[in-house]
């Protein structure tokens, strides 16, 4: 496994990002799409999108309906776009525009889909380490390790970006490929807004911890021990956004959004993903 050498983006969550929309072709489908990438860190500051005419052909829509969705991009200061030779869409540095943006993802989410969707990627994670904990070797399992012991104390992007390729090595080596495509597509959904946890370090510790505890669980080969492990990660996860979408629910504009954003900035955030969940 080359998993050592893999680059900061991920390029499953990449070929996620640009399934392609179909009948469903609509701009605000491919700004959802572009914008879910940009969260995951499939694609980082400064690195280029493809052109308005690759995005066309990997979404399969209109060249016109890219360009709306990249005009709303750059109107939200997601991207710029630079004409001429070596010219193209960038992404900025932005990280508080990509929270906001995906503030607004979670306040627009009805609580019952919120926990629909935690429930959905609580299965498909926990199928993923059940069969980890039959195949993974030692060597694979030391590897995956060795790189998230090296990402504890990453600024929150990098750190999200490291943290999300973690996740889907270990889905990788359940060996299914069918149940590690449908984990990629759940990460691409989900990760956006579990990366608004990371407003705290003391949440990112908590995923970190839960990360070390599954790829322990699964060297040994126990697989009630790691189905816990992501059960009680995963359901910690939505209680905590339950509590953040109830609070921004409160913000009446843009202004007391970001307000709310900062106060959760300066919480502790202390909590143990070994908790009961709900």
């Amino acid at each position: 496994m080359e998993f050592a050498s893999v680059a900061p983006a991920s390029s499953r969550l990449r070929t996620a990002a640009f399934a392609p929309i179909g009948d469903e072709g609509r701009a605000e489908l491919v700004e959802t799409r572009l914008m879910q990438a940009i969260s995951t860190g499939a694609f980082i500051e400064g690195e280029r999108l493809p052109s308005e005419n690759e995005l066309s052909q990997l979404f399969g829509v209109a060249v016109v309906t890219v360009r709306e969705a990249l005009g709303t991009l750059r109107h939200r200061g997601l991207i710029d776009t630079k004409r001429g030779r070596g010219g193209g869409s960038f992404v900025r540095s932005s990280p508080g525009v990509v929270e906001e943006v995906n503030a607004q993802a979670l306040l627009a989410m009805p609580r019952v889909a919120l926990a629909d969707l935690g429930v959905l990627y609580e299965v498909i994670v926990a199928a993923c380490a059940e069969y980890a904990c039959l195949r993974a070797t030692e060597d694979e399992l030391d590897v995956v390790q060795r790189v998230l012991v090296e990402a504890r104390d990453l600024p929150a992007g990098p750190w999200r970006r490291r943290i999300t390729d973690v996740q889907l090595e270990l889905a990788a080596l359940s060996q299914s490929v069918r149940l590690t495509s449908e984990h990629v597509r759940m990460q691409t959904e989900f990760t956006p807004l579990l990366a608004l946890q990371d407003m705290q370090v003391e949440q990112r510790h908590l995923t970190h911890d839960a990360l070390l505890a599954q790829i322990e669980a699964t060297r040994e080969g126990d697989i009630a021990k790691t189905r816990e492990v992501v059960r009680a990660s995963v359901r910690s996860s939505v209680r905590w956004l339950g509590g953040l979408r109830t609070e921004l629910l409160g913000a009446s504009g843009s202004a007391e959004l970001r307000a709310t954003l900062e106060r959760y900035r300066g919480q502790a955030g202390a909590a143990s993903f070994k908790g009961e969940a709900a």
